[in-house]
């Protein structure tokens, strides 16, 4: 599914005439990371594994005057990537940025979690995150402008959490991930970095037991809970031209919890 729905986008701002293209992107924090960069002129792709929402999401900033298009794709499956980057870039002619949002949770302790449930996250977080940035990578170089990367990582990958040995392993992977190719397409003009969210208000958060919300806030330094403009505008920089000494960065918007 490919919808293209608006091919003009605006001239002004720090993404004005590139193409961002975000998976995971029809809600949580790919969505904030959206309309963020539609704000600062970015040409939108919604690539989801939902391609209903992704669709309406496009249409809403579409009704907003921005460029945007959406795009269905499992990000664990290289065929379905190299049909998104065709896609993306017969409707835009190229890619700018990347930003490897996609995810997903099976939480369990260790005694209890099973082999798919590893694999899975493992295979949505990291594997997804190689596949999408090995082909638009590639998609980069034939341009030959350069490009900017962004892998959400998480504060998990540094810390660990309890429950979550599958999440924790796979967001570690994806800072290692993020180093490795970002001294291998350096020479390129493209720039790889990372962004570990901490405590950040999203629906997962919202579900949790007040108490120990509130408890969790207290450990953060500056006193508040993040909100998902804040790792969008984190996203911002790396993707824009505000960050272009700055690459294999892992950028952690914690509020100072953990430092």
């Amino acid at each position: 599914m490919d919808v293209d729905l608006l091919s003009v986008t605006p001239n002004e701002g720090v993404l004005a005439n590139r193409t961002a293209l975000i998976t995971g992107a029809a809600d949580g924090l790919g969505w904030a990371m959206a309309t963020r960069f539609a704000s600062e002129g970015a040409r939108i792709v919604i690539a989801d594994l939902n391609a209903d929402k992704a669709t309406a999401r496009a249409g809403e900033l579409v009704r907003g005057g921005s460029a945007a298009m959406a795009v269905e794709v499992d990000v664990t499956d290289e065929q379905s990537v190299a049909q998104m980057v065709e896609q993306v870039t017969g409707a835009y002619g190229g890619i700018d940025v990347l930003v490897n949002n996609a995810g997903i949770t099976r939480d369990a302790v260790l005694r209890k979690m099973t082999l798919d449930d590893f694999r899975l996250v493992i295979d949505v977080h990291l594997q997804g995150s190689w596949l999408c940035t090995r082909a638009v990578v590639a998609a980069m170089r034939a341009v030959g402008t350069g490009g900017s990367i962004v892998n959400m990582s998480s504060i998990s990958g540094k810390v660990g959490n309890p429950g979550q040995s599958n999440y924790s392993t796979a967001k570690a992977g994806m800072v290692g991930m993020t180093k490795a190719v970002a001294k291998e397409v350096a020479r390129y003009g493209i720039r790889v970095n990372a962004i570990a969210p901490g405590l950040i208000k999203t629906a997962m958060t919202d579900a949790m037991d007040q108490d120990v919300l509130e408890a969790s806030v207290q450990t953060v330094p500056l006193g508040r809970i993040g909100l998902p403009e804040d790792v969008a505008d984190a996203a911002l920089f790396l993707a824009g031209d505000h960050s272009s000494y700055i690459t294999g960065c892992l950028l952690e918007v914690t509020g100072g919890r953990h430092m």
